[in-house]
């Protein structure tokens, strides 16, 4: 059975109409969606019932504060959080004995080969572990209905950023909707029923930090203090969380929530929670503050400061008609949203999985890999990097902006070995490059605490940065000596030249000359400057790293046991040769340091080549060696092939050809282990590499894997099987599943890298599409060099492209595999074909100049 479009449309909204509702507020239909229709399947996450954990709630954000909403019945849960609130304060996290271990090392790998020993030397350079994000609070809402819920839908519009419950109870149908509003800088929930006087309950804060809650008539208050101490879950020293009663040891929180109840009452109680009596309408306006500063600021504001904060900004913004917040929010988050869209597969003739509720959707993919679900999935994350990283946002974390643990996995910290730059590798191929700023923003910010790692670690000028980083900028390594922090994690110093790639990408993507000039370069070159020092002879009239690490992965040592230190990994070669070539490149465009240029350039030929086994695949270590777990999610040696672009199968085809081998082994190992393909983070990271060699059915088996093996209901990460509850051997707090977003933000960057890629001064359109995806279109991606594109294919046979300019340049263009350019035109006009060289041509474009090309075999 097929179901047109509209005949969807017409379908869905025949179930809406059962609910019982009638106009905005009162449902006229189960969600609203882009049209004002019934649900996009592109664009819609629903279910048909509550959520009863934490990891199956709707996430929704405004880049500073963040809500789970569980879409309960008789009590509803917002789980809150704020984007600034971290245990701990600005402190000292070097190890001033550090650099005294160093020669060690370097004598240990280098002269002894003595790995192991390396390694344990290593843990005596560790600083203190990191601080923690904390969850802020819950708000419920507990109402009394007298009768059982029907007819239940919760459904989640990623075009609107609204969360809608909609169920009836008798013969009242109630409603409800929930938004963060980056406009108005509040959280706001909106409670409906049909019937005059229907709603009565309770609404109430708490949280698991010390704190207290309060109302009036009006207004309820949740004000506490953060821990001044949070250590992560997997560190041995007890007590885990500790306060402090000291002003600035754990910062001050708040939230404030106005409460305007339409035809009924309310009430103060004496447990600090407030009652609602008989209402038609209820609308609750949440303000969220903490007394952060700055990263090297201690966090003293007083609490009644960070209260009124709070309360500044709802007390506002409830002054204003809920429509018109409604319309601002969804306004606002429609300019990033809409810029780009994707349909895969016959949009005209949508299959009968597309209409089933989302959990149901992405169980009957497992039987028919539907390309529309992935789609969904690609939109999903544009969404979640909309919610959770704004202009004055943090950066997102691990879970983005949303926790519900006082001791989180990992943190719930910036991991800097690929998690955190994972987040942000769709911020300029989707068409959100505003977004990357927050990122931005952090490496600059590391670039300072960086820097006093960089000297009292290493005794080098510049600035750098380890595995791990928190709110107060932490660079060092951390892991205090404990057994189990390995090297392989902590001594990895290379995370600063990995963050400035993304640097580099804003400019290339924006080329935004100024924000060269006065933002990266300057930490571009800190970085570089740090690297220039790092390196050492090598013996051999070469430069190499010691100690070096892969980034999670270890070796078998001569010796027959395993070990992570070595010198000069492919891992560090690759970003520091990249390092280098974007200050030389940025040097070049700004006419600044020509010596400095000419010192890297030469630094650069002592440099290492890349090496490949005697089976033809990239070597991770030295000769001989053998990675210990080749099936680690970390694909740390084809850094290169992708997110960088030094390997590629036209420019570098050898290198290229040697990375595609060790990816062949990489899967193959995990296969043999978990009988299917890698998920989660790695299988997004594969997916991209896959994308990158050209090879669009291997990219689309790992994003089929995300879907089969790590998508929850509500399509979150659930990153369950690729890091077991245990958490390699420490405690886990909480049982459950495991929320990560770089697996959704990851598999929205390989996707986008699915259907045009710019590097190497080359556009290529539809460089990897497979063969499940027959037909399509997509509009709005950005690529390298300043232009917006648009693809459209109905066939392997036929497609068209529209680039729109937004910069002067000279632009290398290639068509589809197995096309050839059939048609062009220039601002309307038809044009002569140029000059077509394999499949590639150059064409000129000027700002505001819009190409359409046709292409046919």
């Amino acid at each position: 059975m097929r179901f047109t479009r509209r005949g969807f449309v017409r379908l869905v909204a025949a179930v809406a109409a059962n609910l019982g509702f009638s106009g905005h507020g009162t449902f006229a239909q189960t969600a609203p969606a882009a049209n004002g229709g019934a649900l996009d399947p592109d664009s819609t996450i629903w279910l048909e019932e509550p959520s009863k954990v934490w990891m199956d709630a709707y996430p929704l954000g405004n880049g500073r504060m963040g809500a789970m909403v569980f879409g309960g019945v008789d009590s509803e849960r917002l789980a809150l959080n704020e984007d600034t609130l971290w245990s701990g304060y600005p402190r000292d996290c070097t190890n001033p004995d550090a650099l005294k271990h160093l020669p060690t090392v370097r004598k240990l790998v280098l002269q002894d080969q003595d790995y192991q020993a390396a390694g344990l030397e290593c843990k005596k350079m560790q600083g203190p572990w990191n601080e923690t994000y904390e969850p802020l609070g819950d708000l419920f809402v507990e109402l009394e209905h007298g009768e059982a819920a029907t007819a239940y839908r919760r459904i989640l519009d990623l075009d609107a950023a609204v969360a809608t419950v909609a169920y009836r109870a008798g013969e009242v149908a109630y409603r409800r909707e929930v938004f963060v509003s980056f406009p108005d800088d509040v959280i706001v929930m909106r409670l409906t029923a049909s019937k005059p006087g229907a709603l009565t309950g309770i609404l109430r804060f708490t949280s698991q930090l010390r704190a207290s809650a309060s109302a009036d008539g009006k207004e309820m208050v949740l004000a506490g203090k953060a821990p001044e101490r949070a250590q992560p879950g997997y560190a041995p020293t007890e007590p885990t969380v500790l306060y402090s009663t000291m002003a600035g040891a754990g910062m001050y929180f708040a939230s404030v929530a106005v409460v305007e109840a339409s035809g009924g009452t309310t009430a103060a109680q004496p447990d600090g929670s407030m009652r609602v009596s008989g209402a038609s309408a209820v609308t609750v306006t949440i303000g969220c503050a903490t007394g952060f500063r700055k990263f090297d600021l201690a966090p003293d504001i007083p609490l009644d400061q960070v209260i009124a904060k709070a309360r500044s900004a709802a007390v506002k913004a409830a002054a204003k008609p809920y429509e018109r917040l409604l319309d601002t929010h969804r306004a606002d988050f429609r300019k990033l949203y809409r810029r780009v869209s994707l349909e895969l597969g016959a949009r005209g003739n949508l299959g009968q999985d597309a209409m089933l509720p989302t959990d149901q959707r992405v169980e009957a993919f497992t039987r028919n890999a539907d390309p529309a679900l992935a789609a969904l999935l690609f939109n999903f994350g544009r969404y979640l990097l909309i919610s959770c990283s704004r202009e004055g946002s943090q950066a997102a974390n691990l879970q983005g902006i949303w926790n519900t643990e006082l001791i989180p996995p990992w943190s719930c910290n910036w991991t800097t070995n690929i998690n955190v730059q994972m987040n942000y590798w769709p911020a300029e191929t989707c068409n959100l490059s505003e977004l990357h700023r927050p990122l931005i923003a952090l490496v600059q910010d590391l670039s300072v605490t960086g820097a006093k790692v960089a000297e009292v670690n290493y005794g080098t000028p510049g600035w750098c940065v380890h595995h791990n980083v928190d709110m107060w900028r932490q660079a060092a390594p951390v892991g205090d000596a404990a057994p189990w922090m390995l090297a392989t994690w902590t001594a990895w110093n290379m995370a600063g030249q990995w963050l400035c790639a993304h640097l580099w990408d804003h400019y290339a993507f924006t080329l935004d000359k100024q924000y060269l000039r006065d933002v990266a370069y300057p930490v571009m070159k800190g970085s570089a400057e740090f690297c220039v020092g790092w390196l050492i002879d090598d013996g051999k009239g070469g430069l190499t790293t010691c100690p070096s690490v892969s980034p999670e992965n270890e070796f078998i040592a001569p010796n027959g046991k395993t070990a992570d230190v070595y010198h000069g990994t492919t891992m560090d070669m690759a970003l520091i040769r990249e390092i280098f070539a974007h200050c030389v490149e940025a040097s070049k465009i700004l006419d600044v340091d020509a010596e400095w240029r000419a010192k890297l350039v030469a630094l650069t030929e002592r440099l290492p080549p890349y090496a490949i086994d005697p089976e033809g695949r990239l070597l991770e270590w030295g000769p001989g060696l053998v990675g210990a777990n080749l099936g680690t999610g970390h694909s740390s040696p084809m850094y290169p092939l992708y997110p960088g672009t030094q390997f590629s199968p036209r420019r570098t085809p050898g290198l290229a050809a040697a990375a595609q081998k060790l990816l062949e082994q990489r899967r193959q190992v995990h296969l043999e282990h978990s009988k299917s393909p890698e998920a989660g983070w790695p299988g997004a990271w594969q997916a991209a590499l896959w994308a990158r060699l050209g090879d669009g059915n291997n990219a689309w088996e790992f994003v089929q894997a995300q879907l089969v093996h790590d998508a929850n209901c509500n399509l979150l990460n659930d990153c369950h099987d690729t890091h077991p509850p245990e958490l390699n051997g420490a405690r886990r707090p909480t049982p459950g599943a495991l929320f990560q977003i770089d697996g959704n933000l990851g598999s929205t960057a390989a996707i986008a890298e699915m259907l045009v890629q710019s590097h190497n001064g080359e556009i290529a359109f539809l460089p990897a599409i497979p063969d499940a995806w027959t037909r399509g279109k997509v509009s709005g991606l950005r690529t390298r060099g300043g232009m917006e594109v648009d693809i459209e294919w109905a066939s392997e046979t036929a497609s068209t492209a529209t680039v729109r300019a937004f910069a002067e340049g000279s632009h290398q263009f290639r068509g589809p595999k197995g096309q050839v350019l059939r048609g062009i035109a220039l601002n309307g006009a038809t044009g002569s074909l140029p000059p077509n060289d394999g499949g590639a041509f150059t064409l000129a474009l000027k700002p505001g100049e819009t190409c359409r090309f046709t292409f046919a075999s």
